[in-house]
């Protein structure tokens, strides 16, 4: 169930970590953060197949890490209003809600793969291809990033 940012702070237990998905049409950018909800670091990049093979791959990694919520990346027009992006999104939040069972929240994801492009190439200096293997996770601990500074913020 998608829920407010402060009740999804009082949803979480200790010792659990969260669970950063950057759901994007080819690929999943998956991050994850400590256990005291500080830092979110990349995990990995799934490539989306069919829902039943991505969900399995997931709920490894909610099983694995100790994964106590999700932070969801939500595709926001630049205006503020949501397109058939957010909607299938919003979709595969809800699909996976049923197989996981945990709770998630929507964080709004405009310009994080941007951000994260413009360091990979200004800053690391890194190759178009190796740009294209790191981004989307990258995107999601970005994304993650954002939500643990609100977090600890509220």
């Amino acid at each position: 169930m998608d829920v407010s940012l402060i009740d999804f702070k009082l949803s979480l237990g200790l010792g659990l970590r969260l669970l950063g998905l950057d759901v994007g049409k080819k690929t999943i950018g998956l991050a994850i953060s400590d256990s005291a909800y500080t830092i979110g670091s990349p995990l990995e990049t799934i490539r989306r197949t069919k829902f039943a093979k991505d969900a399995e791959r997931i709920s490894a990694l909610v099983e694995e890490n100790v994964i106590g919520g999700l932070v969801i990346g939500l595709p926001i027009n630049m205006d503020g209003s949501e397109g058939p992006r957010c909607q299938s999104v919003r979709q595969f939040s809800l699909d996976l809600e049923k197989v996981l069972g945990i709770p998630y929240v929507f964080w709004d994801e405009r310009l994080s793969t941007a951000v994260v492009e413009r360091m990979l190439v200004e800053e690391a200096d890194m190759s178009r291809k190796r740009r294209a293997q790191v981004v989307d996770k990258l995107a999601a601990a970005y994304i993650l990033q954002g939500a643990l500074d609100a977090l600890d913020a509220g």
